[in-house]
């Protein structure tokens, strides 16, 4: 059985190299998918992988992922517990769709083959772990003495402090060893996007939410006068931040990104606004508008341009791509968080503000929906925005902007486990992710 990673790759060139109809050849005269393909359990398990690359009008890989599907979990009765937690597993958390490191956990900790290669394979995936661990706690030590020394968790105590939860974002969007500093300076994009979310929902009334929102779209520091002592306090800070990574970006990559840096910040905050006075006044918006806002308040297009911007892709000379190449990637990334946020009824456990959901909205626009119709519509619609950003993301990817195209797709991956809360109100699959890392354990 080849690794996930190779099997990944694998799909995707077949894929590219080939029609998505070249899977008719599973098919029988009747155009269905062979009943007895369900005794080939790995290739059941291949045909499932290869279909979540799916992109729109490749019906015929819609068929794949249901029958595989299907199949797998029909099958699993006769399994041993195993090989069955191993299929399960790969059925909930695709290859494509997932983060390595989880699924790489899985395969160490699950899959029982028969062949000498395994023992190999996991000392090999264990060394890999214990150098990734090594830089990862390293790099957090950074993040937590940088957030300490900050001191905004003692001045906005009702805001979240999670400087790991932050971190964490960065280390799985930016996975390359060579990004460390990279993944340091998101890390504090991060924190502001949660700080200045809670700034709108926890802290500030609408009228001087519109005044932090006209002094972030001046970016001067003589813009507070008329803010409260907290805002002034977040607002330096930010600013200050800003400086400090428009300048690193200068040293390493030879240009100043800080209009950039300021028209994505104006953006996320005047999206933020919006929400703040929708909500404020009663007034849910129709679907439609709440989801274009949304895409913008859901930080996704400031993380990643931060992201473009930190890896030396906003010179004006010798770069392959052009920033309006990734606006289409970045819009299907920041639905898909939208969308699966507003999936759990459970807030974070840190905020107790509200700004309403797609499926509020659903639910006002169309009468007599009830909850499962409107969370139905939602999974439908990540289910067809992940296509169009399969999609997107092959084409940035053959424009040697593989790092970019890279850190969009993991971001789209990391939403599952940062929004699948529990009925605990907890997220169990991001502690399953990020207990390794902070466990003294090997």
């Amino acid at each position: 059985m080849a690794t996930e990673q190779a099997l990944s790759i694998s799909n995707q060139l077949i894929i590219q190299m080939h029609n998505a109809d070249v899977f008719t050849n599973f098919k029988g005269k009747d155009g269905r998918f062979r009943h007895n393909l369900r005794q080939d359990i790995i290739g059941l398990m291949e045909l499932y992988e290869a279909a979540q690359l799916c992109i729109e009008g490749e019906e015929i890989l819609d068929e794949a992922a249901n029958f595989s599907s299907q199949k797998l979990q029909e099958c699993m009765t006769n399994m041993d517990q195993f090989f069955s937690k191993f299929v399960s597993h790969t059925i909930r958390h695709p290859y494509h769709k997932s983060m390595a490191r989880l699924n790489s956990n899985n395969f160490v900790f699950y899959y029982k083959g028969k062949n000498g290669w395994e023992k190999t394979l996991k000392e090999l995936a264990n060394m890999d772990f214990r150098m990734r661990k090594s830089v990862n706690r390293h790099e957090l030590h950074q993040v937590l003495e940088w957030w300490k020394d900050l001191g905004l968790a003692e001045e906005l105590k009702l805001a979240r402090n999670q400087p790991v939860k932050w971190y964490t974002w960065s280390m799985a969007s930016l996975c390359g060893p060579s990004f460390g500093e990279q993944r340091i300076q998101l890390t504090k994009c991060i924190a502001f996007i949660y700080i200045i979310d809670d700034i709108f929902d926890v802290y500030g009334t609408p009228d001087k939410l519109a005044l932090f929102t006209e002094a972030i779209n001046r970016w001067e520091y003589a813009a507070t006068d008329m803010l409260p002592d907290y805002m002034k306090i977040g607002y330096k800070a930010l600013l200050d931040t800003m400086n400090e990574i428009g300048y690193r970006v200068y040293k390493k990559h030879g240009y100043n990104p800080i209009d950039s840096l300021k028209t994505v910040w104006v953006t996320l905050c005047n999206a933020f606004l919006v929400e703040a006075e929708w909500f404020a006044a009663g007034d849910l918006p129709t679907a439609n508008e709440y989801l274009e806002n949304g895409k913008l308040s859901s930080g996704v297009h400031t993380v990643l341009i931060h992201i473009f911007l930190l890896l030396g892709f906003g010179g004006t000379s010798g770069n392959a791509i052009h920033f309006n190449d990734t606006t289409g990637l970045i819009s299907s990334v920041a639905t898909i968080l939208r969308l699966w946020d507003d999936l759990g009824s459970a807030k974070d456990e840190h905020q107790d503000g509200n700004d309403g959901s797609y499926i509020d909205c659903y639910m006002k626009e169309h009468g007599g929906s009830s909850v499962d119709i409107a969370r139905n519509c939602v999974l439908d619609m990540i289910s067809r925005e992940w296509k169009c950003l399969n999609k997107k993301y092959f084409r940035l990817y053959q424009l040697s902007a593989s790092s970019f195209a890279k850190a969009a797709l993991n971001i789209a991956r990391m939403v599952p486990l940062m929004y699948s809360y529990d009925e605990n109100q907890r997220l169990p699959l991001l502690e399953e992710y990020i207990k390794p890392i902070l466990s003294d354990e090997t």
